[in-house]
């Protein structure tokens, strides 16, 4: 096993978060405690692999459906203006015809050389009003004309799948938008508890896998009075454990309890494979985007 340094790569919007349930962790303390910390989270990156790689949690999430990519595709070529895009980030859609029945409750997440898995679906309804939580039309909007049930490529915990999906027609394209309709499964118990006492905040979520998955990007946080994130990996036959930190920690009277969000691209050894991504900190998977407002179900 090996603990090695990662690289960031961009800031987000520079919002702090309100660290209220964090404040214990907010990275204000000295140096030699950041430090400390740093050493803690190695051992605490090995207890996590060791307990999460022999276990029934491994194979269980291993057995299951782990979206790790963008459940919502936006049409070929992406949205015309910058207006669309506005309603699209504010969840603004108008509804003009019809959404098909339901269908089938159950639908086929397939792998290659020929692995599936059947899992429950969403229908076109409750698929679109995950969609649309707004339906101004005084506003930028984005007009949903039809839906048919079709399916998309979708990267996962076990690598890129096909995956059952809702075809949106929206005015003005001529391709749709596609939205994931599997459920995903219900994340397995983990081994391991959270950690205590180790400076720092947990990973904030996945944002995506590179498609040699040799590379993942996540997003940290980090507080007011420090120089950004720093994310280092162990990496076993199992798992790929992630840890968070602080870098370059200033003392200020004037630091507050707050953290901003930084996105890191953490480079790997060896494609991601069928190991699990799992944050040193909660003891958990690193948390992914999954279907909006559809929780995780089932096994």
């Amino acid at each position: 096993m090996r603990i090695r340094a990662s690289r960031s790569v961009s800031l987000l919007a520079g919002v702090a978060v309100s660290a209220a349930g964090l404040a214990a962790s907010s990275g204000c303390g000295s140096q030699k405690a950041a430090e400390s910390g740093t050493d803690a989270l190695v051992d605490r990156a090995r207890q996590v692999a060791a307990a999460w790689d022999p276990s029934s949690a491994a194979a269980e999430w291993r057995a299951g459906y782990h979206p790790m990519g963008e459940v919502v595709q936006l049409p070929r070529g992406g949205l015309h203006s910058q207006a669309d895009q506005q309603a699209y980030e504010d969840q603004n859609f108008v509804l003009r015809g019809e959404l098909p029945d339901p269908g089938p409750k159950d639908g086929q997440v397939t792998w290659p050389v020929g692995k599936s898995l059947t899992r429950p679906l969403v229908g076109a309804d409750e698929s679109y009003k995950t969609l649309a939580s707004t339906h101004n039309n005084k506003k930028p909007h984005l007009t949903v004309t039809g839906a048919k049930q079709g399916e998309m490529s979708l990267g996962t915990s076990r690598g890129p799948a096909t995956v059952p999906a809702w075809l949106f027609t929206l005015h003005g394209y001529a391709s749709p938008l596609k939205q994931a309709a599997a459920i995903p499964s219900k994340p397995p118990r983990p081994p391991i508890g959270p950690a205590r006492g180790i400076p720092g905040y947990p990973l904030n979520r996945l944002v995506q896998i590179a498609a040699d998955r040799r590379s993942v990007t996540v997003v940290a946080l980090h507080g007011i009075c420090d120089g950004g994130s720093a994310v280092d990996v162990l990496e076993t036959h199992g798992s790929v454990v992630l840890s968070a930190s602080i870098k370059d920690h200033k003392d200020s009277g004037n630091c507050t309890k707050q953290a901003k969000m930084q996105q890191v691209m953490v480079k790997l050894e060896r494609p991601v494979g069928d190991r699990i991504l799992l944050d040193a900190r909660t003891g958990q998977p690193v948390p992914y985007k999954g279907l909006r407002g559809i929780s995780p179900s089932g096994s």
